[in-house]
């Protein structure tokens, strides 16, 4: 299915966000989620299913000051 990862079209397999995050290299990687602009939290990405046209935010955190 045809989503949008982070502002860019992405073909996705996965059927739900922990899928998709495994399919796209996030696998174990410390972020954030958001889908079609509502936060996501990590306990839920394995129950929410993807629809073809979501639009998934991938967020890290960023060290600095």
């Amino acid at each position: 299915m045809k989503i949008e990862v982070n502002g860019d079209a992405q073909n996705v397999l996965a059927t739900n966000v922990e899928d998709a995050l495994r399919e796209l290299g996030w696998q174990g990687a410390r972020v954030a989620t958001a889908l079609n602009g509502e936060f996501l939290p990590k306990a839920a990405r394995a129950t929410t299913d993807l629809s073809d046209g979501d639009r998934l935010e991938v967020l890290a955190p960023m060290q600095g000051g």
